[in-house]
């Protein structure tokens, strides 16, 4: 889902699932045997932290915060048997659409904040008021945390390192498996996790009993641990309801958006109140294993000391666990068909899986939400309420996962799924015109509110505190301090600056950066900023539904019909490529929904006539999802043949480059809800392109451009470390390409490509 409201849902309805992490001290006698760890949940709060006073402005910043952060969830869950870190690798083309919408707008807020802030500056120029000049950084653009990058290589050669040191170095490293997929292993992270815990699960010997837990902030997470059908299955995750106001974000633009869903959030919706008063609701890739001696030097650590004694102190983060056991308990109760179809087994599996896929039609990564539903609503309490209530017209269960490998598409029952969904779109007036009132009476509060010059804005509050945070420190430390900061910027001279002019300084840039984010919080809100919101669909009036062809589609009268059907077409594969997402794994690399709207939940007739076939395909290579998902800004983070077709007035793919798009804000209020209405990139034409731009790649590019495998290290003190050492000092001929086999644990025969390694052709399980 990727829907941060789905998470505030889930732990308001049940609070119980939810429990405090302690590195210190486990209150709750919780012991895990495999970690997993979703990296991009780290590497973003890294790059660009919301608890540093001073961000990071280099590459090895950044690696230096991602190690001490894999080192305190290290800490928080004490895995027993095995450590899993997946990175983001090349997406399958239905999320790139996602990725290519997201990392443009971030590139157009960022431009919109740059001009801000240096009118901003002049603005203090001209009052007289100091402040630090804007620093140069190697991070100034987040986009390059994207597969292919140099970034992305870099920080691959940097943790497989760190793998090491901790291994040689902490006995607790030493004693497990630690797996690392890499940005150039395909598929999204969670993904990787999920096709790893799948083939866990049907391997001989498997211990049911086995205890994952896996950090990420991902709420599609908490869908994909349901999927896999373990109990005994945790999710760790920063308190996100704690720290509502310490919003992860990008850009300015993104924060004050996270803020407003943030507040919306907080009330389980409307829909319930009204339902109440009605009715009463009772095959993994291959594998790199290294063997980490335990007589191996480690690296030096000086560097990093000296880096993280230049911190200024930070706000520690509170984490929670997430327990998939007891969601599964709660949705037992609250799922229970009181009234089932005649010969219906009541399977809590099932109910489980159908619970997954009706979260669908609330949107996710790959196929925009429905017009109809909004989490903030209420929307799944909705989809609940019908699902139970029409379960016995339904006649079974939505999905069956058991043939989720099939080809005829038994895996899901797209009559009764027209059934049930057509049920939820009679619902669909009455949304739309309460969705309207509350609406209006919003509007009409905040205009009364700028009458009477009363409009409350953010008292910067955590800001504040973060500030604060200095004086609590020693005075040696701030002198230290104002030392190493003041010989890092050029326009400040430290003979020129006392303690105390610094602190004026301090202040001053403190002042700014505020008004910076209210001066583009107040611009992204259409209303507050003095504007009027367009809404030429109007959602709840009559003739909604036709002026929604006209408007997002440019259909004629006479044309909606058969946009209808295109968009349910599109819309049921789309519903049956995520199905076999969740549960099996990328079914089609190349598949995508080709619009930027989704259909209302009463325009979902005629599914059954949808012939959903899917053809495999294969991932993109890193250079080509690069040039496929990053806006022309982002250019540097390409080799130059690659640059070039996207900036270049001759290249024959640069209308897929727009410098400016059209944005849809018609209904909403702020900014950020706006739909990025981009071109969809032709894959076809792009390959050719790039066929010819891979010829002029160098070495090193060439390595950031292949596709690798997992790399799995083993302490050589392990019984799986001392085989695999012995069948190097017992063999002598081995030449690459050949295949031994290690052992039965692992049940896989192994490709040896050099005298130090060994690559896993079949590696899973591996304990």
């Amino acid at each position: 889902m990727g829907v941060p409201s789905f998470f505030r849902w889930l732990v308001q309805k049940y609070p119980k699932i939810v429990s405090d992490a302690n590195s210190d001290e486990n209150h709750h006698g919780l012991e895990f045997d495999n970690l997993y760890l979703d990296m991009n949940g780290i590497i973003h709060p890294c790059f660009h932290p919301e608890d540093m006073l001073f961000p990071p402005s280099t590459f090895e910043d950044v690696f230096s915060n991602i190690y001490d952060y894999i080192d305190q969830l290290f800490n928080i869950v004490k895995p027993r048997k095995l450590l899993y870190m997946a990175i983001d690798g090349v997406a399958p083309r239905a999320k790139m659409n996602q990725q290519r919408a997201r990392r443009f707008r971030t590139a157009k807020d960022n431009e919109a904040a740059e001009e801000v802030e240096t009118k901003l500056r002049k603005k203090f120029e001209r009052e007289g008021k100091k402040v630090l000049p804007r620093e140069e950084s190697e991070l100034s653009d987040s986009n390059i945390i994207t597969p292919g990058t140099e970034f992305m290589y870099l920080l691959s050669k940097k943790l497989q390192n760190y793998i090491k040191r901790r291994m040689t170095n902490d006995s607790r490293w030493s004693k497990i498996k630690v797996i690392l997929s890499d940005a150039n292993v395909p598929s999204e992270g969670e993904h990787k996790i999920m096709s790893f815990i799948r083939a866990q699960r049907s391997s001989e010997g498997y211990d049911p009993n086995t205890q994952h837990c896996l950090y990420g902030l991902d709420a599609d997470l908490i869908m994909l641990a349901l999927a896999t059908h373990e109990v005994h299955f945790s999710i760790l995750r920063e308190d996100v309801l704690v720290q509502e106001e310490i919003l992860n974000g990008v850009s300015e633009l993104e924060r004050s958006a996270h803020k407003a869903e943030s507040y919306s959030g907080k009330c389980r919706g409307w829909f319930k109140q009204v339902v109440d008063k009605s009715e009463s609701l009772p095959k993994p890739a291959s594998c790199h294993i290294e063997v980490v001696s335990a007589s191996e030097k480690s690296d030096s650590c000086s560097e990093a000391s000296k880096k993280l004694n230049r911190r200024l102190p930070v706000m520690k983060k509170p984490f929670q666990y997430l327990h998939i056991w007891l969601l599964r308990e709660y949705l037992h109760i609250d799922l229970n068909i009181s009234d089932p179809p005649e010969n219906l087994n009541i399977d809590l599996e099932r109910i489980i899986d159908d619970f997954i896929f009706i979260c669908f039609f609330t949107g996710n990564d790959f196929l925009p939400h429905m017009p109809t539903l909004e989490i903030h609503e209420g929307a799944i309490d909705l989809l609940m309420y019908v699902y139970k209530k029409e379960m016995k017209n339904l006649g079974g269960y939505l999905v069956d996962t058991h043939w989720i490998e099939d080809k005829k598409g038994r895996y899901i029952k797209l009559k009764r799924v027209e059934k049930f969904i057509l049920s939820v779109g009679e619902y669909e007036e009455k949304i739309f015109k309460k969705r309207l009132e509350i609406k209006e009476r919003k509007l009409r509060r905040i205009q009364s509110e700028l009458l009477n010059a009363q409009d409350t804005e953010d008292d910067g509050s955590i800001e504040a505190n973060l500030w604060s945070s200095l004086g609590n420190t020693d005075n040696a430390f701030q002198d230290r301090k104002v030392s190493e900061i003041v010989d890092s910027t050029s326009g400040l001279d430290e003979k020129d600056i006392s303690l105390t002019d610094y602190s004026e300084v301090l202040n001053n840039t403190k002042e700014l950066m505020q008004e910076l984010k209210d001066r583009i919080q107040h611009q992204s809100d259409t209303f507050r900023n003095g504007g009027v919101i367009s809404d030429k669909v109007k959602l709840g009036v009559q003739g909604w539904k036709k002026r929604y062809y006209e408007v997002k589609f440019s259909a004629k009268t006479d044309e909606v019909e058969q946009r209808r059907r295109s968009l349910v077409a599109k819309y049921t594969e789309g519903l049956c490529w995520v199905l076999k997402y969740y549960f099996s794994g990328v079914p089609s690399w190349t598949w995508f929904y080709p619009f930027h709207y989704g259909p209302f939940a009463s325009d979902l007739k005629g599914l059954t006539q949808v012939n959903v076939k899917f053809q495999k395909g294969l991932p993109l290579k890193p250079f080509d999802q690069l040039l496929a998902v990053l806006p022309p800004k982002s250019c540097h983070a390409l080799p130059e043949a690659y640059k070039r077709l996207m900036v270049d007035a001759d290249s024959s793919i640069l209308e897929f480059y727009p410098a400016r798009f059209e944005t849809d804000a018609d209904g909403k209020r702020f900014m950020w809800q706006a739909i990025c209405k981009l071109p969809f990139i032709q894959e076809d034409r792009l390959l050719v392109e790039t066929k010819k731009a891979e010829t002029e790649l160098k070495d090193h590019e060439k390595e950031r451009n292949a596709e690798t495998a997992d790399q799995l290290f083993i302490g050589s003190s392990s019984g799986l470390g001392e085989q695999i050492s012995s069948v190097y000092k017992n063999c002598t001929s081995f030449m690459p390409n050949d295949y031994i086999k290690i052992n039965d644990m692992l049940k896989s025969r192994c490709l040896v490509s050099n005298r130090r390694s060994l690559s896993i052709l079949r590696s899973f399980p591996v304990g």
